[in-house]
């Protein structure tokens, strides 16, 4: 079935921040003459072909960078403190039952990977995101690369900058092979939410862990409510440095 035909009152929201701690103005970097946020909106499109998509932006800049590539742009507060509530503000506008959350600096989204955040909300789950195996050491120890430990049943149990699970034994020292032998997930900065979730999730106090971490998702399990996770195999990369910028680019070629 095709995929806007599954996804009835299902819309795509795209949270774009003009400023970034680590890679300043990612989101107009230049790759091959074009921003990073144009390469993301076409990709979406193509891969999500008739699910209606909106970009949630804190800037002219941006308005300008989409709506000149032909999506449509809705400007939010420029004070919010993370996407999930950027993206609350801009569906008080649109009004879809339920919402997908693709990052704006993750070029290589994957129709699979939006259809089976659409299937666990349809399952039930008040909220979805994504993960995939980690494969290699470095990748695992890096910080920026986010883990989720997760429950039998494939629910959450926590997202970390840090290594987890940690490998008591070995005192944190891990290699590729103990990496892909053991349940070593990249957390992929994809959501799903039911809105009344999403609703619900913006009027809630900044969580403790959500500070400390600087991961939005941990206030949703600091207050009780579960976070379905799917799996995937896709291959994806997340710019959240100028050499990821380069990754990408080196994908096109």
């Amino acid at each position: 079935m095709a995929l806007c035909q599954k996804m009835t009152a299902t819309a795509i929201i795209v949270p774009c921040r003009l400023e970034s701690t680590r890679f300043p103005r990612k989101l107009l970097h230049k790759i091959k003459g074009r921003p990073l946020l144009a390469w993301v909106a076409e990709r979406i499109a193509r891969e999500a072909p008739g699910v209606p998509l909106y970009f949630a932006v804190d800037h002219e800049l941006l308005r300008a960078s989409v709506t000149e590539a032909g999506f449509q742009a809705i400007m939010t507060d420029s004070r919010h403190q993370s996407g999930t509530d950027r993206i609350a503000e801009a569906n008080r506008a649109i009004g879809a039952k339920r919402i997908i959350n693709v990052q704006a600096d993750e070029p290589l989204v994957s129709g699979g990977q939006i259809r089976a955040l659409a299937e666990l909300l349809e399952s039930g789950a008040p909220m979805a995101t994504m993960a995939t195996p980690f494969r290699t050491a470095a990748d695992f120890s890096n910080p920026n690369q986010v883990k989720v430990v997760m429950r039998q049943d494939g629910r959450a149990l926590y997202f970390t900058r840090s290594i987890a699970p940690y490998p008591r034994e070995r005192g944190a020292v891990v290699d590729d092979a103990w990496v892909q032998a053991n349940p070593c997930f990249k957390h992929l900065g994809l959501y799903a939410y039911a809105a009344d979730l999403l609703e619900k999730f913006a009027k809630l106090p900044l969580g403790k862990l959500e500070q400390i971490e600087k991961l939005e998702q941990l206030r949703v399990l600091e207050n009780g409510y579960d976070i379905a996770c799917g799996v995937t195999m896709d291959p994806t990369i997340g710019v959240d440095t100028p050499e990821d910028a380069v990754k990408f680019e080196e994908t096109l070629k």
